[in-house]
C-alpha cells in the first residue's frame, strides 16, 4: 500500500499532460527550460533528500521496529502529494510558488527514503521461507499498480475536462486523492505487528547498539553490489515510467491520449505476470532472472528503441513493452532478493541507505540527464545507450551476490550450519510456515 502511493504521486507527477502544466503553473512564463525539464528538475530535486531519508528512518527501523517508521513514512508520503493540490500558483504567490512546491518535493523525497527499504523488510521477514519471492513480488505490483492509478486518473480527469478547467483546477484533483489513500494505508499498518524476525531478535536482546556504523562498517560491501543493481533497476524504471510518457509526445510526436494509453497499457500487462515471475524465482532462484534481464537490456535496449522511432502506434507501443517486458523480471525479485543480502541487526538500514543513495544517484537524474542529452546530441537513442550501460554495471554485483531462495531470513549473514543443524533448521522452518 506504502509503495502504491509513492508511485501514485509519480503517476500522477510525471503524466504527459502534467508535467507540462506543474511547469506553467508553478514558474515564470519566461523561465528557463521547457514546462516538462522544469517538472523533471523538481523530481530530481526531490532524490536529493532520500539518501537523507534512508541514514534517519533506516537505522531507526532497526532499533524501534519496522511498523513505527512506516507509520511516519506513509503519512509524510501522502500528506505531502495532497499538499501539492492545495498549493497556489505562480500568478497568485509569485516565486514562493516554486520553492514551496520544491520544499514539498524534499519532505516526499526524505520520508520515501525510510518507505521502500522497511516496506520491502517487513514482507521478506513475514514470507515463508519457500514463497519469499512469491511475497516480494507484491511490493513491486504495488510500485506498478501506484503508477498506473495515478497516470489513470490524470487521463480520465483530462478527457472530462475541458483543457481550460484542467489547467485551472482540475489538474489538483489527482494529488488530493493521496491522503485518504494514505490514511487507509496507515489504518491497514497499525493492525500488524512487527515482524516475527525482529520480535525474535528483540527478545533475543540481540539488536544492534549502533545500527548505522555496523551498517556501515560490516556491510559496505554488500551495499555497494546493492547499489551496482538498483543502477540497473532505477535506469530502467524511471526511463520507463517518470521519462516515457513526454519522450513519447515531446520526441515521437505521439498525441497525448495515445501515450498515456500505452504506459498504462504496458502497466497492466506486467502486473499481469509480476507475481507469477516472483514465484517462478523461489524454484529457479532469483539471480537467473536478474541475469536475463541485465543481458536482454544489453542486446534489446537499442533494437526496441529503433521500433519507437518508426512513430506508428504500434511500433511505439512493442518498443515499449519489450522495455517493459525487460524490467518486470527484476521487478518481480528485487522484493525478496534485497532484504536477504543483510542480516536482521542492520537490514533496514543497510537496505534504505544503499537503494536511496542509487536512487538518488541514478534515479532521480534519469530523466533530466536523458532529457538533456537528447536535447543537446539530437539523438532519440540516448535512454537506449544509457539502458545499456547500466545493465553492463549491474552484470558483475549480480554474479557476485549469493542465491538466497530457500535460505532463512534469519539465517543470512551468518555462516553456514552442519548438515544436522541444517536439518532441524528446515524442521524449524517448516513449522513456522
Amino acid at each position: 500500500m506504502g509503495n502504491c502511493i509513492e508511485w501514485f504521486d509519480f503517476g500522477v507527477f510525471t503524466a504527459g499532460v502534467m508535467t507540462s502544466i506543474i511547469g506553467t503553473v508553478f514558474f515564470p512564463h519566461d523561465a528557463a527550460g521547457s514546462a516538462t525539464l522544469r517538472s523533471f528538475a523538481l523530481i530530481a530535486a526531490a532524490f536529493v533528500a532520500r539518501p537523507f531519508g534512508g541514514l534517519f528512518f533506516g537505522p531507526l527501523g532497526d532499533r524501534l521496529g519496522r511498523k513505527r517508521v512506516l507509520a511516519a513514512t506513509i503519512l509524510l508520503m501522502s500528506g505531502s502529494t495532497f499538499c501539492i493540490g492545495i498549493l497556489p500558483g505562480y500568478a497568485t504567490i509569485g516565486v514562493a510558488a516554486p520553492i514551496l512546491l520544491l520544499l514539498v518535493r524534499l519532505v516526499q523525497g526524505f520520508s520515501t527514503g525510510g518507505e521502500y527499504g522497511g516496506a520491502a523488510t517487513v514482507i521478506a521477514e513475514y514470507a515463508p521461507t519457500r514463497r519469499r519471492g512469491f511475497f516480494g513480488s507484491f511490493l513491486e505490483l504495488g510500485t506498478l499498480a501506484g503508477y498506473a492509478s495515478g497516470a489513470g486518473l490524470v487521463l480520465a480527469v483530462d478527457l472530462l475536462l475541458s483543457r481550460q478547467a484542467m489547467h485551472s483546477w482540475g489538474w489538483r484533483i489527482p494529488f488530493l486523492i493521496a491522503l485518504p489513500l494514505g490514511l487507509v494505508g496507515l489504518y491497514v499498518r497499525s493492525r500488524i505487528e512487527d515482524t516475527p524476525a525482529f520480535r525474535q531478535m528483540e527478545r533475543a536482546g540481540a539488536k544492534a547498539r549502533s545500527p548505522l556504523r555496523e551498517t556501515l562498517a560490516h556491510n559496505w560491501r554488500m551495499i555497494l553490489n546493492l547499489i551496482g543493481i538498483v543502477f540497473l533497476l532505477n535506469v530502467a524504471v524511471y526511463t520507463l515510467l517518470t521519462f516515457m510518457p513526454s519522450y513519447l509526445t515531446d520526441n515521437l510526436a505521439t498525441g497525448e491520449v495515445t501515450a498515456q494509453l500505452i504506459t498504462i497499457g504496458v502497466e497492466l500487462a506486467m502486473i499481469a505476470v509480476i507475481v507469477p515471475l516472483g514465484a517462478l524465482s523461489d524454484r529457479i532462484g532469483r539471480k537467473p532472472l536478474l541475469l536475463a534481464a541485465a543481458v536482454g537490456f544489453l542486446v534489446l535496449s537499442w533494437p526496441a528503441f529503433a521500433l519507437m522511432q518508426t512513430e506508428r502506434a504500434l511500433g511505439v507501443a512493442a518498443g515499449y513493452a519489450i522495455i517493459g517486458g525487460l524490467l518486470v523480471p527484476i521487478q518481480a525479485v528485487i522484493g525478496a532478493t534485497f532484504p536477504a543480502m543483510f542480516p536482521t541487526r542492520v537490514r533496514y538500514g543497510a537496505f534504505a541507505i544503499g537503494y536511496n543513495v542509487s536512487t538518488s544517484l541514478f534515479g532521480g537524474t534519469c530523466a533530466v540527464l536523458v532529457g538533456s542529452l537528447i536535447k543537446a546530441t539530437g539523438t532519440n537513442y540516448i535512454p537506449a545507450f544509457y539502458l545499456m550501460l547500466a545493465a553492463l554495471v549491474a552484470l558483475a554485483p549480480i554474479l557476485l551476490i549469493p542465491e538466497t531462495a530457500g535460505v532463512p531470513i534469519q539465517r543470512v549473514g551468518r555462516p553456514r550450519p552442519r548438515r544436522a543443524a541444517a536439518a532441524r533448521s528446515r524442521r524449524l522452518d517448516l513449522g513456522t510456515r
